[in-house]
């Protein structure tokens, strides 16, 4: 191995969803997994349920992964017919973790290192989500230096930002989509993060975007990362965050490049981007038009907010916050 082998910074591995390859997705099992692989991240959904807990979900209805039915800000979480009831329709079956059991998870001792990415759906009112989740967050033993500095907020919609910023200063931010454009807009001055589908940075502009991203010291994750042929792709760009619902086989690859980086690289080539239409410029405006339809119609016009537009201007902040921890 040389010396610029053995120093060479390789991409860190966040599950996404967990090992959602193996486990059901967004659950504790999933998490565990991901973390016993050896991932420094994992990535999951927030939904808050009509009894006001917050739980770790990626739909806004609980049809398509699980035995329930319905939109979760519809159903309570507690009682007989509560989600707490529910289990995962894949196997080995599961049931939903909420936000607080995903804390507690990361704040075992042998759980310090790992980055908790939470990606935070349009669906929610932001100014209820982020005090309901502040109240969890601090208190936990040392929450400022334990918990705080791992947690990074995924924003999609700019309504978020401000809330993001003075409810939950303690968190670092990162923009979530498919849109270089918005990040640009929308999030460039409020994110430290950017984390953008796989097909968005592959092209002309998300060269660009990352070669940008690295000049100014903005980290770069790319997402959902499943085939080898894209994680040595996203090697070559030079992102930081790779997520993945496969994490041991990133990992493992990893390892090899870890081993023996040219010799791996040497076998790459991006010509497979042209051997897809997922890559081509019709699909991906398919995919930003549909995000752009539906960012709009549940979090509102898109637009640079200072100040937050649905609430008071001098809203009350959860006390542990103020005074504690800068952005």
């Amino acid at each position: 191995m040389t010396m610029s082998e053995s120093t060479r910074t390789l991409p860190e591995c966040w599950g996404h969803r967990g090992a959602s390859a193996a486990f059901p997705e967004n659950t504790l099992a999933s998490f565990e997994r991901a973390i016993h692989d050896g991932a420094e991240g994992i990535e999951s959904d927030v939904h808050v349920s009509l009894d006001d807990v917050v739980i770790m979900f990626h739909d806004p209805t609980l049809d398509r992964t699980t035995n329930g039915k319905g939109k979760i800000k519809e159903q309570n979480w507690y009682g007989p017919d509560g989600m707490e009831q529910l289990r995962t329709s894949k196997e080995p079956k599961q049931s939903i973790p909420t936000f607080a059991e995903t804390v507690a998870l990361l704040m075992k001792p042998e759980n310090h290192h790992v980055t908790f990415d939470i990606d935070v759906k349009v669906f929610n009112e932001p100014l209820h989500l982020f005090t309901l989740m502040h109240e969890i967050i601090s208190v936990q033993p040392n929450w400022e230096i334990d918990l705080a500095p791992r947690i990074l907020l995924g924003l999609w919609h700019p309504r978020f930002i401000p809330h993001a910023k003075t409810i939950l200063p303690y968190c670092k931010r990162s923009y979530i989509g498919v849109s270089i454009p918005w990040a640009r807009r929308y999030f460039w001055d409020s994110c430290e993060v950017f984390s953008i589908n796989f097909s968005i940075l592959a092209t002309w502009e998300g060269q660009r975007f990352r070669e940008e991203c690295k000049r100014v010291g903005k980290k770069v994750a790319v997402w959902t990362v499943n085939e080898p042929v894209q994680m040595l792709e996203a090697v070559r760009w030079g992102v930081d965050v790779i997520l993945t619902d496969k994490t041991g086989d990133w990992l493992a690859l990893r390892e090899s490049l870890r081993g023996d980086y040219d010799g791996v690289m040497k076998g790459h080539s991006s010509t497979f981007l042209w051997t897809s239409p997922r890559y081509y410029f019709p699909t991906r405006m398919f995919w930003e038009t549909l995000a752009h339809y539906y960012l709009t119609k549940f979090g509102g016009p898109c637009r640079t907010l200072d100040v937050h537009e649905d609430s008071p201007a001098s809203i009350a902040v959860p006390h542990a916050a103020a005074g504690t921890v800068k952005a």
